[in-house]
């Protein structure tokens, strides 16, 4: 498999997925997807990470669909269409119901698939000069396969407008309508993202992951029986695990819970 992206892991469980394509501006084809997916796997199954931000080298984020793919995917039939269509999905799956809370560090553009990237994470920061474009339409397509998290993140509204007329937009009004959730200065954009990293290091790792899986599972459900029912077993649970036994002694001790350096 082509190397398309790189892993780096500091000593806090810190990893860093890199899509290292940025002569390309980190256009995507089918051997990235694949790469990004496996590596996504790796990362989740990793007990020592903590946290993942998704970066790009380069000065764009991800420019979606590889002109030489795209060329290929021209002469597809529907099967293989579907097939290919099937892999995105997988690559969107994998990062948004990753178990470890995930930052998109958007210092550049983003458009098609890129903007699915991006909402795919649970968190997102970008430059002011990051800007987005779903373009599809512009070549007889949809943006079908990254909907689903495009619309969570943007809202019908705003993907209404977006999707039908692809036209760019920029940070800020990504930031108004909510697919990044802060917009900073190019040097400004480290410092950015260390800042959601150190809120997440002090929260209980599996607490972060059993919440991250709770939001899913309340999110557009009416409040019925079965679900007050559910989360109440999850509370429990948490409650009874060793980490929420210890988080609660660290609070009545007046300390710091043994997930906390220092």
């Amino acid at each position: 498999m082509s190397e398309t992206s790189k892993i780096e892991i500091d000593a806090r469980g810190v990893a860093t997925l890199t899509m290292t394509r940025g002569d390309l501006h980190n256009a995507f084809d089918d051997a990235m997807i694949a790469d990004l997916t496996l590596k996504l796997k790796e990362l989740d199954a990793n007990d020592a990470v903590r946290v993942v931000v998704l970066a790009a080298e380069g000065i764009s984020f991800s420019a979606g669909a590889d002109l030489n793919w795209m060329k290929r995917m021209a002469g597809y039939s529907y099967e293989e269409n579907f097939s290919d269509a099937m892999g995105l999905g997988g690559l969107l799956q994998t990062l948004n119901f990753l178990s470890k809370p995930t930052i998109a560090r958007v210092q550049g553009a983003a458009f098609g698939g890129g903007v699915g990237l991006v909402a795919a994470c649970d968190m997102a920061v970008g430059t002011e000069r990051a800007s987005f474009c779903l373009s599809e339409v512009k070549l007889g397509l949809i943006p079908a396969v990254i909907s689903p998290y495009v619309v969570n993140a943007m809202g019908q509204r705003a993907s209404r407008r977006y999707m039908l007329t692809a036209e760019r937009f920029k940070a800020d009004e990504a930031l108004r309508f909510g697919l990044l959730h802060r917009v900073v200065n190019e040097d400004e954009l480290d410092s950015a993202v260390e800042d959601l990293i150190a809120s997440l290091m002090i929260a209980g790792p599996n607490s972060v992951a059993a919440c991250k899986d709770l939001i899913f599972a309340v999110y557009n459900r009416p409040v019925d029986e079965d679900v007050i029912k559910d989360t109440a077993e999850r509370i429990a649970k948490q409650r009874a695990s060793d980490e929420g036994k210890e988080g609660l002694s660290a609070f009545l001790e007046k300390r710091k819970p043994a997930w906390v350096e220092g």
